[in-house]
């Protein structure tokens, strides 16, 4: 669905939980879906740039979290600081982050499914790893690290 469908399926969410399609929730919605994953701060800066009259950081944040309410958008906490939102059509998906160049992969969630039963079987915890941010290094990292420590013996 794209389009005006994207928009009226938006509206029609908001409405079923008694919120109406303001024109800031239409633009934070839409950068969100051009930038796929974005912090508070990374929207409000797409949204200085769509040649529109600038939203305020506040309203940023207040819309981010009443379409977080409305199930039309989703967040993680990839770094220590502001969640980073994105639709939920972008689907669950952990967030591998390389704490050496800040490259964040995709990975499928079915990937941390023994971890979450096993915190279950051993804790009594039940896991969402839809949500989840692993840090360590990339693949480029990682082998970078490796070459300069052959290199160092």
């Amino acid at each position: 669905m794209t389009g005006l469908g994207v928009e009226q399926d938006w509206a029609g969410r908001l409405r079923g939980v008694g919120l109406r399609m303001t024109q800031p929730r239409r633009r934070v919605l839409t950068a969100l879906e051009r930038q796929g994953h974005a912090t508070p701060e990374e929207l409000g800066a797409a949204l200085a740039a769509d040649g529109e009259p600038t939203l305020p950081a506040s309203t940023v944040y207040r819309n981010l979290e009443s379409l977080a309410e409305a199930g039309l958008v989703s967040h993680s906490h990839v770094h220590h600081g502001a969640p980073t939102y994105h639709l939920p059509q972008h689907g669950d998906h952990l967030h591998l982050v390389c704490r050496q160049c800040g490259a964040i992969i995709e990975a499928d969630p079915e990937m941390a499914r023994d971890l979450a039963r096993n915190l279950r079987r051993t804790h009594g915890f039940d896991a969402d790893v839809t949500h989840m941010a692993i840090h360590g290094r990339c693949r480029s990292c990682a082998q970078t690290a490796s070459t300069h420590t052959e290199e160092d013996t």
